[in-house]
């Protein structure tokens, strides 16, 4: 093999670190070699720009905006953008990598990319929400485009925020451009299913999952970290097909009944209640990091990243570990969590649901044609499982984890692609 990178002497619990780790060491064991390795390990594009904003007491205040662009090798490159007040470039690039192996390992023909402004969407007003993305978007005019670079809602943005970068983009080009954004409220030619695709893609991954493990999901137990909207649409949906959820939690703590929370009263609850569960009768209070310790079958950790760490991988009592999250489990932790005999659908394949559908809501603005939901859950599950009996297929032939076995895929696709179009 051609090279051997010395393990680099920073904390690997750095976003960017974990993934390299990680790709690392499945480019070894795909024998990569270094040219392509080299290619694929650096970012593409990386912008930052300084956006000045008005503010509503008058006052200008600078923002600092982020757009990485990891690869456009598979396609045009397609990813979140994060408002969020630790947003930074290392983030940024991590992630910008993520979205490159998770569109990969699904097949999808996507290359990776990130966004983000460091700000606190919570202490702003919608005025200056709207002068910000407006901002960030005409900074971005060169870098956006339905053929170039695709942007999509992540933490601290939704709907609302890309009907606003879809308006700004298409002043800019004197005509109405759909396909520049997905994620957008389905009037503007949002898709149908998008907003339980990511959850509903933890489920299908689960299911098949358990299935491989023998785990009869009606006499099973799971419980779920996070109750946003990919924890508690993948609580839902398991509900549904027979599982006994019996934990939750969001940011005010975990909840624990173990008779089985009613998910449905759940969620209701949440939405009368500005977003929190606090309060909220049906469970028990127990604290966040018993949450992940608790004797269930399935445990999906649906909220931040690095919540699984050396420090608590050992206490682990599920058989199955299912990521909602992105990156929920450190690089170091991954060892333990494996040497224990511990299944996990990594990240990059099970919240692929929601670039899923997003691919789909491109695919539908370019056609000028709109899909039934059925059509669009019908397809992203199909999707979803052929890509988890790949990963699963190429750890058992490798005998590594589904997390290693994830970025072989999706890295095999990606350099395989790279030395089609003639890269060197």
């Amino acid at each position: 093999m051609g090279y051997l990178e010395p393990a680099p002497l920073l904390d690997t619990e750095n976003p960017f670190e974990a993934m390299m780790t990680r790709f690392r060491e499945a480019s070894q064991i795909l024998g990569l070699e270094e040219e392509v390795y080299n290619v694929l390990k650096s970012p593409a594009k990386q912008v930052i720009v300084s956006l000045p904003i008005t503010m509503d007491d008058g006052t200008i205040k600078v923002f600092e905006g982020y757009r990485v662009i990891h690869s456009t090798i598979l396609g045009p490159s397609k990813g979140g953008i994060r408002f969020d007040p630790h947003v930074s470039l290392d983030e940024v690039k991590a992630l910008a990598a993520w979205m490159t192996w998770k569109c990969a390992v699904v097949d999808i023909p996507y290359g990776g990319a990130k966004g983000g402004v460091t700000c606190n969407p919570r202490q702003m007003s919608a005025g200056e929400i709207e002068r910000l993305v407006r901002s960030y978007t005409t900074s971005m005019i060169d870098i956006f485009g339905p053929d170039k670079d695709i942007p999509a809602p992540d933490m601290g943005t939704g709907p609302r925020e890309m009907a606003w970068l879809m308006d700004e983009y298409s002043r800019t080009q004197g005509m109405t451009v759909n396909a520049v954004v997905t994620g957008k409220p389905t009037v503007l030619g949002g898709s149908l299913g998008r907003t339980e695709a990511t959850g509903r893609g933890v489920m299908v991954s689960a299911l098949a999952a358990m299935e491989k493990l023998k785990i009869n999901p009606y006499n099973a137990t799971c419980a779920v970290q996070g109750f946003g909207n990919v924890g508690s649409w993948a609580s839902l949906l398991l509900a549904e097909r027979g599982l006994k959820v019996v934990s939750v939690s969001d940011i005010s703590g975990a909840y624990y009944n173990e008779n089985g929370i009613e998910i449905d009263k759940a969620v209701k609850y949440r939405d009368a209640n500005k977003g929190s569960l606090e309060g909220f009768t049906g469970a028990g209070k127990i604290s966040g990091d018993e949450l992940l310790v608790l004797p269930v079958d399935v445990l999906v950790p649906a909220a931040k990243e690095d919540v699984i760490t050396h420090h608590n991988a050992a206490k682990i009592q599920a058989k199955l570990i299912v990521e909602g999250a992105n990156g929920p489990t450190s690089s170091k932790a991954d060892k333990i969590i494996f040497e224990k005999g511990i299944s996990v659908v990594p990240d990059i394949l099970a919240n692929a649901g929601g670039v899923t559908v997003s691919y789909f809501e491109w695919v539908q603005n370019r056609l000028g044609y709109k899909w039934t939901a059925d059509r669009v859950n019908r397809r992203s599950d199909r999707i979803m499982k052929d890509a988890f009996t790949n990963v699963y297929k190429t750890s058992v032939e490798y005998k590594v984890s589904m997390r290693i076995a994830a970025y072989m895929v999706a890295i095999d696709k990606v350099a395989k692609t790279y030395k089609y179009r003639g890269g060197y």
